[in-house]
């Protein structure tokens, strides 16, 4: 089975809460986060994942492995959503059928919490947007099932403007 992390990053834009998300050509939008090798933990395959989509490559080691600046200051919380993919079809249901035993993906989204002086560092195929919850609310034409969710996902939290 093959096993995704991704982050919903909530930042504050003119005290209201906006989400980070990457865009991938005019209309594609996704979450920061990507698939994880077999056996690799969740939070530390997480937070690589973030490091190689939004982290500056400060040096590399000795064995070719990139040091990224500012790599172990995500602040990673709790997972406040996951999907399953029953088949090799691009839906994914926010519960797992009780008729499939052998899901082929399961996707976790975790709240993260964007560190303080933080800069980002994109890559010039894509493209970082602060997306405001009441666009991505119930607009699932623009951004997908999973994306127009995250309004619901976040509802359980109070938000602190500071």
């Amino acid at each position: 089975m093959r096993r995704t992390v991704e982050a919903i990053v909530v930042v504050h834009v003119h005290n209201h809460p906006h989400v980070l998300l990457l865009q991938i050509a005019n209309s594609f939008f996704k979450l920061p986060g990507d698939y994880l090798q077999p056996g690799e933990d969740e939070i530390e395959g997480l937070k690589l994942r973030l490091n190689k989509q939004l982290s500056r490559v400060l040096a590399t080691t000795d064995a070719g492995e990139p040091l990224f600046e500012g790599a172990n200051d995500w602040d990673i919380r709790e997972c406040i959503g996951q999907w399953w993919r029953t088949n090799f079809e691009s839906f994914l249901y926010p519960y797992l059928p009780a008729h499939i035993t052998r899901p082929k993906e399961n996707k976790k989204v975790f709240l993260v919490l964007l560190p303080p002086q933080r800069t980002l560092w994109i890559p010039r195929n894509l493209k970082l947007m602060a997306v405001p919850l009441f666009e991505i609310y119930e607009n699932s034409s623009r951004f997908g099932n999973q994306i127009s969710a995250i309004p619901y996902l976040l509802s359980r939290f109070n938000f602190v403007l500071q």
